[in-house]
């Protein structure tokens, strides 16, 4: 297998489990609100995973079940609903008993609801197995014992690699990842860092602008500095060219690596070369002209040496805990918003559309759930918002319709959907556009 094959091979996985993820989104959300109405007795008519133009679809009983050749959504067509179809042709006949249009407020809610409702259980079950099955890894803040790598971001505030974080904003830290935690960054306009650097006690004020610079940069503010040994060697060259599972790298193309950003580093700058790389096995160095592929890459399974360990739940203690984890999700994304409209955060850095999740997907299995995990519970909470042609939108005007006791007007409905859509195809374009800048910049 070539360079190019390995490449394929990646954007392919990559392309495959975003596709996958977003399809089993979409399903089981639209799946909520056929099942919400069926159970009141409305018609469902179609139930669409994909938009149109059709590639498979089958008629059972009153609904035809489809798949659309455009994987970026899915409907469910419920008679006497004004949705983003934008179909009014029964607006001109009296509701019939099975539609939406002639059923109780309350109903009508639940029904807009189901898809929310579900993706929400989705998420909280995605978090709760991951919790069971492979509970949670944590690094001891005094286990990071050769300190930080200070990412672009970190260097721009001025950490630098080796220092240790010993605090944030005054408070004591226990854990690695609380350096990273968003809360703090969500929820302070002003970070300050104590860290210990080669024994003395410094403290840093990044500029109120850190967290735009952290989104824009897609990365945390430092990563734990970590020496590392092969476990496994996965791809035939690399067999073939002499690197043994146990072995340590130190030293590739000249140049001394001790820590895993390093080796990683000197990689990335022999891409697609035969390079050179000295490994320390049993007491003796040896010398090994490995190829390195054109993405950077030995063909190695490497394992970091700092001591992680692994917090295991009972399932019974899963279940609020992955709770938590799936509903911080949403508090989460509200806070950000809040930033948003406050002008703290530039929605230019926050926004991102198809290309921007689906560059998030090609990892392994367990990082693909906790991304499918992620995404429902972010569905949910878009899908929440009070736009018309969104279900909030709908929420927005049949909670009106309980509390004053008057139903916006079929004519006000339509105009709604179509002014919810216009907004909706807007951030669409906004979003792929973005996308497509940040390829690029």
């Amino acid at each position: 297998m070539d360079f190019s094959e390995i490449e394929f091979l990646d954007l392919f996985v990559t392309i495959a489990q975003f596709l996958l993820g977003l399809s089993f989104l979409v399903a089981i959300h639209e799946f909520g609100h056929m099942l919400t109405a069926k159970w009141f007795g409305m018609r469902v008519e179609k139930y669409a995973i994909g938009f149109p133009p059709k590639i498979i679809g089958k008629q059972i009983g009153e609904t035809e079940y489809m798949i659309g050749a455009i994987p970026l959504g899915g409907f469910v067509k419920i008679s006497g609903m004004v949705d983003e179809s934008l179909d009014t042709n029964m607006l001109n006949e009296p509701p019939k008993p099975y539609e939406f249009r002639a059923k109780p407020a309350w109903q009508r809610l639940i029904v807009m609801l189901g898809g929310v409702l579900v993706n929400v259980l989705a998420g909280i079950i995605i978090f709760v197995l991951l919790l069971y099955i492979y509970g949670e890894r944590y690094l001891l803040i005094n286990d990071a014992t050769y300190g930080i790598v200070a990412t672009t971001v970190g260097q721009q505030i001025g950490l630098k690699d080796g220092d240790k974080i010993v605090k944030v904003n005054g408070k004591a830290i226990k854990e690695f990842d609380e350096i990273n935690n968003p809360d703090l960054l969500l929820d302070n306009d002003q970070i300050n860092y104590t860290i210990n650097r080669d024994g003395k006690f410094i403290e840093i004020k990044p500029s109120a602008n850190l967290l735009n610079e952290i989104i824009k940069e897609n990365e945390p503010v430092a990563a734990e500095r970590s020496p590392f040994v092969v476990i496994d060697v996965t791809k035939k060259k690399a067999i073939k060219a002499g690197l043994k599972a146990g072995d340590k790298i130190v030293q590739v193309a000249g140049q001394p690596v001790q820590y895993y950003h390093q080796f990683y580093k000197a990689l990335q700058s022999n891409k697609g070369k035969v390079t050179k790389i000295v490994v320390e096995r049993g007491n003796q160095n040896l010398a090994l002209q490995v190829p390195v592929n054109k993405r950077g890459l030995l063909g190695i399974e490497v394992k970091s040496l700092l001591n992680y360990k692994t917090r295991h739940y009972t399932f019974a203690q899963s279940i609020p805990r992955g709770a938590q984890k799936a509903f911080n999700i949403i508090v989460l994304n509200i806070k950000g918003f809040s930033k948003i409209f406050r002008g703290k955060i530039k929605a230019s850095n926050a926004v991102s559309g198809p290309i921007g999740i689906a560059s998030l997907f090609g990892g392994s299995w367990v990082m693909f759930w906790s991304l499918v995990g992620m995404l429902s519970m972010v569905l949910a909470f878009m899908n929440l918002l009070p736009i018309p042609a969104l279900d909030g939108g709908h929420v927005m005007f049949l909670t009106y319709e309980m509390v004053t006791g008057q139903k916006p007007s079929d004519k006000f409905l339509e105009n709604a959907q179509k002014v919810g859509m216009v907004l909706l195809l807007g951030l669409m374009v906004y979003a792929f556009g973005n996308d497509i800048y940040k390829l690029f910049t």
